[in-house]
């Protein structure tokens, strides 16, 4: 009979408070060598914060950490990487003007008679680094010139350089192509076949069929349950994150559509967009599909007015806007959610009824004094009606889960009474509930009669959500496609096949 391999890594009991917060609350958690073990939950369950106990970022208020069965007294930054705790964050820690070597070797240069640096050294391991994990590069290329798929390999060469027992990847496919998602699990595979024990953090369910060995599900800071591969069914999973069932994560009332809200012909850029064209009508949902880089958030900054356009018109309600800006578009009714949120959509370290005013401004406060008791009583309307959690007017939303961040970026452009909505990825980077949630709003606010036009990297929520969907290759529009869609045309489509 063969014999259980022994657990690399163990977290025991872990628990954690933060000011008026329990975080996590008698945590366990193993890995096994070779392992690639899934770690699933809702924004705010505590997924990063165990593993910044793991990465010895936060201390532990109690709990163990095992490694090899034996139990971390300390545990540091420092005696992480020394155990063999390597991590990738979701966003990667790169020097943009430093070539691929340094970067890997960043803050563990070889020198030659501790002196000078040993370049020649540095590029050969960092070649070999790259060589393992099956990625050929020229370690001379400045690491801002590399595409987000290679950057990330880049990543996991810094970890591996200092000998990773354990892996962690926060989200790691979360802004990959398919191109770069199935080199990422090659990847993997190479790992898990050199007995690396990898910790994969994702939201994307289908996913863990495809790469994850077992699965662990926290919710509200607790241990919910582990399963492996042969128990894993995407429904149980997902009622073990939320704490009840989700019936269906594309709610749509397919409705017939208005009159055309939103038309945008000939639109080019200088850089990037060449002849896009497409229409919203009231009370539809159009979906923009294409490969990253194909110009769809592109598009959409310049129907907003965020960057110039260089030919093509845009109307709204049949009436030609000559020269388009954000005062411009809010002042004709249209709101767009960035694809970054919290670069571009919040104001992070502003409270939420700031945030929710910001956009009506000037329709609520006309003469420019703004009233705190007004401001309250005006953002508690519509922090009430998308159920931002917890509804606490003058929490900062920095502090708020990524999909109850998206809220107050919806409830900012919802005070405006918007006509045309653009969602720019709405559910990226959010937990399977909450998806459900904005979906669902979005379906409201279709079925109200406004006009919306989502993109989206998500094939399901593009075929599950969308009335009619545009494809985007290269900076133009390449296809048009009515309901029922098919994946296999769209895809092939957005890659440029014409069938």
């Amino acid at each position: 009979m063969e014999e259980q391999p022994k657990a690399i890594l163990q977290l025991k009991g872990i628990s954690k408070v933060f000011p008026g917060v329990k975080a996590l609350d008698n945590v366990s958690f193993d890995l096994f060598p070779g392992e690639v073990h899934v770690l699933v939950g809702e924004n705010g369950a505590g997924k990063s914060t165990l593993m910044k106990i793991l990465a010895g970022a936060y201390s532990r208020d109690s709990g163990d950490i095992l490694v090899d069965g034996e139990a971390q007294r300390w545990w540091t930054p420092a005696i992480a990487r020394a155990k063999g705790v390597g991590m990738v964050y979701q966003e990667f820690n790169l020097v943009p003007f430093r070539d691929v070597a340094e970067n890997i070797f960043l803050g563990h240069e070889r020198r030659r008679w501790r002196l000078f640096l040993d370049r020649a050294s540095m590029h050969r391991e960092a070649a070999k680094r790259m060589e393992d994990i099956g990625v050929s590069v020229d370690t001379h290329t400045p690491v801002g010139q590399l595409g987000v798929g290679q950057q990330q390999m880049v990543e996991i060469a810094k970890a591996l350089l200092l000998d990773v027992r354990v892996l962690v990847l926060d989200e790691p496919t979360s802004a990959l192509t398919v191109r770069e998602i199935n080199q990422l699990f090659e990847t993997i595979r190479r790992l898990k076949k050199l007995g690396v024990g990898i910790v994969y953090i994702s939201h994307r369910m289908e996913e863990v069929t495809e790469i994850g060995d077992r699965i662990t599900v926290l919710r509200d800071g607790q241990y919910i349950g582990t399963l492996s591969r042969a128990e894993y069914h995407i429904d149980r999973v997902v009622k073990m994150m939320v704490g009840r069932e989700i019936k269906d994560l594309f709610p749509r009332h397919f409705r017939e559509p208005g009159e055309v809200a939103l038309r945008v012909e000939g639109l080019c850029t200088h850089d990037k967009l060449k002849d896009v064209n497409l229409q919203v009508r009231y009370g539809e949902i159009v979906g923009v599909a294409g490969l990253v880089g194909a110009g769809r958030t592109e598009a959409a900054r310049a129907i907003f007015g965020l960057d110039p356009r260089t030919a093509g018109t845009i109307e709204v309600e049949g009436k030609r806007i000559a020269r388009m800006s954000p005062p411009v578009a809010i002042s004709k009714g249209i709101g767009l959610a960035p694809e970054d949120r919290k670069q571009d959509g919040l104001f992070r370290m502003l409270p939420i009824s700031s945030n929710v005013l910001m956009a009506g401004l000037r329709r609520f406060f006309p003469g420019w004094i703004v009233t705190r008791s007004k401001e309250q009583k005006v953002a508690k309307r519509f922090v009430d009606t998308l159920r931002v959690q917890p509804p606490q007017l003058q929490k900062q939303v920095r502090y708020l889960s990524g999909g109850n961040q998206q809220k107050v970026v919806i409830a900012k452009w919802l005070a405006i009474e918007p006509k045309v909505l653009i969602f720019d990825e709405p559910t990226r980077g959010i937990d399977v509930g909450a998806k459900a949630e904005i979906h669902s709003l979005m379906d409201k606010f279709a079925n109200e009669g406004k006009a919306i036009l989502m993109i989206s990297s998500e094939l399901p929520e593009i075929l599950g959500m969308s009335d009619r969907i545009y494809v985007m290759h290269e900076g133009m529009v390449v296809g048009e496609f009515g309901r029922p869609a098919n994946s296999e045309e769209i895809i092939s489509c957005a890659m440029g096949v014409k069938k």
